[in-house]
């Protein structure tokens, strides 16, 4: 007992005696700090006393690919703030590479009680994946929200980010800028929002510039900082002058091999990334890239499965959020373009 009492006050930032009131039900704990030691103890898989247990219903999950792309934690901390207005608090499950898998952490979210999971660019987004897993929690009566990904005629609300639009606003940037040579560094194409992607850059590039096909202008590769270094340096061979990558982290990898190969960003190379995470106004240069609206696409994640837990569901449809254009410092005019 010893031991479980202080692993339970050190996970929740309390002293033992405090886990000890409130398993023993005594006054004097306020109820912040009395659902930090109820979260302790589900998260460290210890069962709940009795009379506890049917405020298990509080907890929500919230399954993230990752925490090394700030804007994972982003959503994260704005899913986090709406739930707690209304008492319910988000159990964190992190995926990393080896580790615990999002099946995994849903069976153990159902095994802790969780009244509904909030799933931010998972399995969902990934067309290879199978569905079923999804149509079960809903069989089953759990509230999902899923961000960032689509599975037709899933029983269940979906917020994304308009990656159509997105493009677009980038093409036309750097179009204005007099780029004619445009690449496109992305994801593995199996993820929906690399589809949507390469979907919106090929329309735009027809539609602004009048390349009738500019697939071999379009890179995948992997969402990580080496990742936008190779795409970047097959772009660049391609003799591209500006390239728009699927995210903030893939944008440094690009001007890390633009430097490599002695050109400067943006006077020869101009750069846009994805998702405007936090810090990107401070990087060398300040980034220019396309905003995620992760303010009210967490907030609208929030809502509906508060509406769901309410018993009040909002519609089947998924809700996309318009992007916003952030103009910085990686973009400027094509060589050779006069001012």
């Amino acid at each position: 007992m010893k031991a479980r009492l202080a692993d339970i006050a050190a996970h929740a930032g309390v002293s033992e005696a405090t886990v000890s009131r409130v398993l023993n039900g005594r006054p004097g704990v306020g109820p912040s700090t009395k659902q930090a030691v109820l979260t302790a103890l589900d998260v460290l898989g210890y069962e709940r006393p009795s009379r506890l247990r049917e405020r298990s219903a509080g907890l929500v999950g919230l399954i993230v690919p990752e925490l090394d792309n700030p804007i994972f934690p982003a959503f994260a901390q704005v899913i986090e703030t709406v739930l707690a207005q209304s008492d319910y608090t988000p159990v964190l499950c992190t995926q990393t590479p080896g580790g615990v898998s999002e099946d995994e952490y849903v069976e153990m979210l159902l095994e802790r009680g969780v009244a509904g999971i909030i799933f931010i660019s998972g399995l969902h987004a990934d067309t290879r994946m199978s569905p079923d897993r999804y149509h079960k929690l809903r069989q089953r009566g759990l509230p999902i929200v899923l961000i960032n990904g689509y599975v037709d005629g899933l029983d269940a609300p979906f917020i994304s980010n308009d990656d159509v639009a997105a493009m677009d606003l980038a093409v036309r940037h750097l179009a204005s800028l007099g780029h004619r040579r445009i690449g496109l560094a992305v994801g593995p194409e199996r993820f929906v929002p690399v589809i949507r992607k390469v979907e919106g850059f090929l329309r735009s590039m027809k539609q602004v510039l009048e390349v009738d096909d500019a697939s071999e202008f379009v890179e995948p590769t992997l969402f990580s900082v080496e990742g936008g270094q190779a795409a970047a340096g097959r772009l660049l061979d391609r003799e591209c002058t500006a390239i728009i990558c699927a995210s903030d982290i893939m944008a440094f990898g690009a001007i890390r091999t633009a430097r490599a190969r002695g050109l400067s960003v943006p006077g020869e190379v101009s750069v846009v990334g994805y998702d405007d995470s936090p810090l990107m106004a401070f990087t060398d240069p300040p980034l220019t890239t396309i905003r995620q609206s992760v303010q009210v696409m967490g907030q609208a994640a929030a809502r509906a499965l508060l509406e769901e837990l309410a018993g009040t569901p909002s519609p089947r449809a998924e809700y996309v959020f318009r992007p916003e254009l952030v103009v910085r410092g990686s973009t400027s005019t094509g060589p050779g373009v006069r001012v």
